[in-house]
């Protein structure tokens, strides 16, 4: 299994990142999908997962109305549209099953919010 991020970046406060993560040796419709986020010096944090059972999403509070999370079948590729970017949404970026497997854990992908 391969999981690789991408679509990060360095962006103003306020601005948006569309980021991307595709998948081999699994189908991410079989499976609730997440994203998290690595802070430096810190453990990875749960942004984001879409249940592959009924579609359904969950957001914590230090995202939610700011985030969205979805999935494209046809090319087993899994998103994440964040807008209102602030300076403490800067870390690392992975994409997982929800809760994460360990072994899953691939190349995450960085975002920098700062002036």
């Amino acid at each position: 299994v391969q999981l690789q991020a991408s679509g990060g970046g360095l962006v103003q406060p306020g601005g948006s990142l569309r980021l991307s993560c595709t998948a081999s040796g699994f189908t991410l419709a079989s499976k609730t999908i997440g994203w998290f986020r690595q802070a430096p010096g810190k453990d990875h944090e749960g942004l984001s997962c879409l249940n592959h059972r009924d579609g359904s999403t969950y957001y914590p509070p230090s995202v939610k109305g700011r985030v969205t999370i979805s999935r494209d079948n046809a090319w087993n590729t899994m998103y994440l549209q964040m807008n209102s970017l602030k300076p403490e949404d800067t870390g690392d970026y992975y994409c997982n099953t929800y809760p994460p497997r360990p072994n899953y854990w691939g190349q995450g992908t960085q975002v920098t919010v700062s002036s």
